[in-house]
């Protein structure tokens, strides 16, 4: 599956206009401020269409409201994050089941940087990472830098605890992807990664997830003019 959502201002509309992943198919794109009630709606009716056809007529109706519930929790709580977009795996693996979980997504932001006090322009790219390593290593996170489709990126890992008054039960790992969005210092696009693996943010499951969307970054790339 490939997605495509804006991200930039008007200024760097001719440099970058939107981003790029490449999910598989189990995949869906939730977009946070237009549409979302339609992708919503597209995901739960695809997703009762898997419930065995000899299912007890009294189990399923708790079912699909347990389960709608479930999910538009875990999308308002995303919009709250004021993001652009949310990916959630609604398919099952072999679609031989008609649940699905919610033990990971990715999370699309952007981050606008406020100008530096006394300066008249922003800090470059270079100096904003820096200071994002600068500031996380002080914390014990995991950080790197390097380079994702020509844009500087910091790549941030740690394990989030659990939040039960938000809807998080268990411990979780993150990864999340800082990227300067070329031409437009201002600018930042974030992917933020969560998994809780197989109920410890340690365990097999949670590393090749990791592994997993460090690919999916890998291969990002921006959409251009």
């Amino acid at each position: 599956m490939t997605t495509d959502q804006a991200t930039t201002s008007d200024k760097a509309a001719t440099l970058v206009s939107g981003y790029r992943l490449l999910l598989p198919d189990q995949w869906a794109q939730i977009p946070l401020r237009h549409g979302t009630e339609e992708a919503i709606h597209h995901i739960l009716e695809d997703a009762f269409t898997r419930i065995p056809k000899d299912a007890p007529p009294d189990k399923v109706g708790p079912y699909k409201r347990e389960l709608a519930r479930r999910f538009r929790r875990g999308v308002a709580q995303a919009q709250q994050t004021k993001g652009l977009d949310l990916y959630l795996p609604v398919k099952p693996m072999g679609g031989s089941e008609f649940n699905f979980s919610l033990g990971a997504s990715i999370l699309v932001s952007e981050s606008v940087l406020p100008r530096r006090p006394g300066a008249n322009s922003t800090a470059e790219p270079t100096d904003v990472a820096v200071q994002l390593l600068s500031r996380d290593a002080a914390e014990g996170a995991d950080l790197s830098s390097g380079e994702i489709d020509g844009a500087l990126a910091v790549r941030h890992e740690y394990v989030a605890a659990a939040n039960p008054d938000r809807g998080a039960e268990l411990p979780s790992r993150r990864v999340e992807y800082i990227v300067a969005v070329p031409g437009d210092p201002d600018r930042w696009f974030v992917a933020a990664f969560s998994t809780i693996g197989g109920g410890n943010p340690r365990d097999e499951l949670a590393e090749v997830l990791v592994e997993w969307f460090d690919a999916v970054m890998a291969n990002f790339r921006w959409r251009r003019g």
